[in-house]
């Protein structure tokens, strides 16, 4: 069984790139087709696979502006020859799934998230981007989301990566989806006995994870926090901040992991899709205190794992926090670790394997069998 693994771009190792890494060790004979690839920032894991790209990465500085080439991707997809597949995964967070298959073919969808710029983040986005963008979004906009609409029903099967996306599934695509949580390397993370009375943020210092929040409340507040992550928000950020407030743009995995295990308790700002963060600090053993909108709901346990804050106010956060110090002494590490255990990779690939199994058997009835999956 032929397998083509459609990913929107590759262009570092984000949460989407990590599933992606998952995916292809199910299937270690499939091709990947994508926008646009900087090899030097992929995973050797990645970087040896068979990669394709579009007509989008023989376009001028594709590579870095790959991003202004969106009203061509939906144009690049459909010209994908993929009548030499039997099956097609696409891997959506960007434009991925909209390419034409056989008829006989199956194509699935792992959904990470619909297109925020074009949906329910539309407005955001083109308020932070500069007068070029202000002028063209309006233009090519609505275009994209009648095609994105239009090309959700090229999937005989759609995977949601929690409840949340389900639901923005069902609205800006009008489909049902089936969840299946993405994997967390959950294994790879420790609780360490000793832990800090430092706080910590990691992320992409990006409008939409709300960094400034965290900043602002602990400034005030006076206590500690480290704020780890690079983005364009990163000096803007730093000159806000007190002297309690300390940034670091990058760390290595063994640091990251020892951040983790060491922090006070992890502080999530965002609204995210599903949100990896908050599951890797549980797997340290350390609790979190999350904004209640999102995937946060889906991973932390309020009471038991973390806190929720539900106003995105920096009082709110900070109020939070001051719950927190006088809960933590009831907190228990080892329930926060089996909670992770929820979202580990073995989980990820059985639920994965049974929905693409049942996309199957449902696009072909008298279809082939799975035994290749079930091997793997």
């Amino acid at each position: 069984m032929r397998t083509a693994i459609i990913h929107y771009w590759l262009v570092g190792m984000r949460g989407g790139e990590r599933v992606l890494e998952h995916i292809c060790d199910m299937f270690p004979d499939a091709d990947i087709y994508t926008h646009v690839v900087r090899p030097e920032r992929l995973s050797d894991k990645l970087r040896t696979r068979r990669i394709h790209t579009t007509f989008i990465s023989r376009l001028p500085l594709a590579r870095s502006q790959y991003q202004k080439y969106l009203p061509l991707m939906p144009r690049a997809l459909e010209a994908l020859d993929l009548s030499a597949y039997d099956l097609v995964i696409s891997s959506e967070a960007g434009p991925a799934k909209g390419v034409i298959t056989r008829p006989d073919a199956t194509h699935v969808t792992y959904c990470h998230s619909p297109m925020r710029y074009i949906w329910d983040q539309y407005h955001q986005y083109r308020g932070a981007t500069g007068l070029g963008g202000r002028l063209t979004m309006p233009l090519f906009a609505p275009g994209l989301r009648a095609w994105d609409f239009a090309s959700a029903a090229r999937s005989d099967l759609i995977m949601a990566n929690s409840e949340y996306i389900r639901a923005r599934i069902a609205k800006f695509w009008g489909r049902e989806a089936t969840v299946v949580y993405p994997p967390v390397d959950t294994a790879l993370f420790t609780p360490d006995a000793q832990p800090d009375d430092e706080y910590v943020w990691i992320g992409q210092l990006v409008p939409y994870k709300r960094p400034e929040l965290a900043v602002d409340a602990f400034s005030r507040s006076g206590r500690k926090l480290h704020v780890i992550g690079d983005g364009a928000m990163f000096e803007s950020l730093r000159a806000r901040a007190a002297p309690n407030v300390r940034f670091t743009k990058r760390l290595d995995f063994s640091a990251l992991r020892a951040a983790y295990a060491k922090a006070r308790a992890l502080v999530f700002t965002g609204e995210e899709d599903f949100g990896m963060i908050p599951v890797e600090a549980m797997a340290s053993g350390r609790p979190v205190i999350a904004y209640g909108r999102g995937g946060a709901l889906e991973t932390v346990v309020d009471g038991e794992t973390g806190l929720f804050f539900h106003e995105d106010t920096a009082e709110a956060l900070a109020a939070a926090v001051e719950r927190c110090e006088t809960w933590l002494e009831r907190f228990s590490p080892q329930v926060a670790v089996r909670q992770a255990q929820r979202f580990s990779p073995e989980a990820f690939r059985t639920r994965f394997r049974e929905t693409v199994e049942r996309a199957q058997g449902a696009a072909h009835p008298r279809g082939s069998s799975f035994a290749q999956l079930r091997s793997a």
